[in-house]
C-alpha cells in the first residue's frame, strides 16, 4: 500500500468523523424525538450516552430521521406466536 492511499483512507475517515460529530450533536438535539418515539423527554445522560452511537451509524440515522421512517418492528417467535394466533381468531 502506498503512503498516498494511506493517506487518503486516513482523511476519508477524518472526514467520515468530523460530519459524524457534527450531526451526532444535532441528532442528539432536535433529531431523536423524531426517531423514537419513546424518547420524548431524554435526559442529558442519556443524550451523552448517544452521541458515540450516533456519530459512528450517522448515515442510517440520517436516512432515519430525514425519511421519517417508522422504528423497525422487531420480529421474533414470540410476537410471530402470537400474531399467528391472532390471525386464526375468528371475530363474530
Amino acid at each position: 500500500m502506498s503512503i498516498e492511499l494511506a493517506q487518503w483512507i486516513l482523511l476519508a475517515a477524518a472526514l467520515y468523523a468530523v460530519v459524524g460529530g457534527f450531526f451526532a450533536l444535532a441528532f442528539v438535539v432536535s433529531g431523536l424525538k423524531a426517531v423514537d418515539p419513546g424518547a420524548q423527554k431524554p435526559s442529558i445522560a442519556l443524550r451523552l450516552l448517544l452521541i458515540p452511537g450516533s456519530a459512528a451509524l450517522w448515515p442510517l440515522l440520517l436516512r432515519r430521521w430525514v425519511g421519517r421512517l417508522q422504528p423497525p418492528t422487531e420480529r421474533n417467535a414470540h410476537r410471530r406466536a402470537v400474531g399467528e394466533s391472532r390471525s386464526k381468531e375468528t371475530w363474530s
